[in-house]
């Protein structure tokens, strides 16, 4: 049965099946239907998973042996079979069909694809896939409807925003849904509930200006959260260096936590700064943001960095450049109203001394 992504949170509230094909042109809508459905599986207590991965090379012969296993044993699971090419050849297409027309018991299947061709739409492996389970197109969405589908993106984090506003996004993003969804993200991120001003979500926009590395610190010192998505932004289009941009990110939660410390032993700002090594324009914009952070703060900002470290490295999972963003959010993050009355006075003594 072919639905359309948009139909699956319906689809999926009335319960589910168990195979569900996901393909389509829009990495992003097959990515959260993918996810979808793993959700829903896991709600109804299919809580274990195989993946499988049938790129060049692939044993078909494993997933006939993975689904029997799986049939064999009673636990609620699900098979998640990945196919990045799109095109399972001979072998893969007889494997495909056969699943279909025995597929496992206490299973959800599911199979993932990339755009799908006329010529593999028309294939037996993929109207049996489609006969036996659920196909969920994931199609390009036109910009004619982009401003439909950023509307409710927003909407689903309790903003709202006017024609002009929405217009612009679409300019930015040039139909690339990915970067759509990402500056959706970022303005959660940015602004409170409500309605979005646009001058604001302008600002706060993938801009054209080329920004230097060693000006997040001061960026980050001043707390000012729009400048920094866009200097991160504009870095990562200019081809920073990641270890180079964590340095100056690190380096200014490293700072504070020296200084933190050094007044906590009992010495004054002015020295304490000194020591740290903060000259210059920082030493004004410090004592603000050592107002705004507690030293826990800082100790989870200096563990976050090195797990972007392992990162960069290769030893951990995940995306590097949104990690640094988040790391620069959560040192750039305003102080609660009454934290930032209780600590003016005792830092403006730790300056006048």
């Amino acid at each position: 049965m072919p639905i359309d992504s948009e139909q699956l949170a319906q689809h999926l509230s009335r319960g589910l099946k168990n195979l569900y094909v996901v393909h389509g042109e829009e990495l992003l809508l097959a990515l959260e239907a993918a996810d979808r459905i793993r959700a829903k599986a896991l709600e109804l207590g299919f809580d274990e998973r195989r993946v499988l991965i049938a790129e060049s090379g692939f044993d078909w012969g494993e997933l006939a042996m993975v689904s029997n296993s799986l049939s064999l044993f009673a636990p609620k699971r699900v098979l998640d079979l990945r196919i990045p090419s799109g095109k399972p050849g001979k072998d893969g297409s007889e494997a495909l069909q056969e699943l279909a027309g025995s597929l496992p018991g206490e299973t959800v299947t599911l199979i993932t694809l990339p755009g799908v061709d006329r010529q593999s739409q028309a294939s037996k492996w993929f109207a049996a896939l489609v006969g036996a389970g659920v196909a969920v197109h994931a199609a390009a969405i036109k910009r004619d409807h982009l401003g439909q589908w950023l509307t409710g993106r927003l909407a689903q984090q309790g903003q709202q925003a006017d024609s002009q506003t929405i217009e612009f996004l679409i300019d930015q993003v040039e139909g690339n849904l990915m970067a759509a969804h990402q500056e959706v993200q970022k303005l959660a991120l940015l602004f409170p509930a409500g309605s979005l001003p646009f001058d604001e979500v302008r600002n706060a926009v993938v801009g054209v200006a080329r920004f230097n590395v060693f000006e997040i610190g001061a960026t980050l010192l001043k707390a000012d959260r729009v400048h920094l998505v866009r200097m991160l932004d504009g870095l990562q289009a200019e081809g920073a260096a990641a270890p180079l941009v964590l340095w100056a990110i690190a380096e200014e939660a490293r700072a504070m936590a020296r200084v933190k410390a050094a007044m906590a032993a009992g010495r004054p700002l002015a020295q304490a700064l000194r020591d740290a090594r903060v000259w210059g324009p920082r030493q004004d914009l410090m004592p603000a943001a050592l107002r705004r952070l507690t030293p826990s703060q800082l100790i989870a900002a200096l563990r976050h960095a090195a797990e972007i470290d392992r990162m960069i490295k290769g030893l951990a999972s995940g995306d590097v450049w949104d990690a640094l963003l988040q790391l620069g959010l959560a040192l750039a993050t305003p102080a609660p109203q009454g934290r930032e009355a209780a600590n003016r006075g005792k830092i403006g003594a730790g300056i006048r001394g």
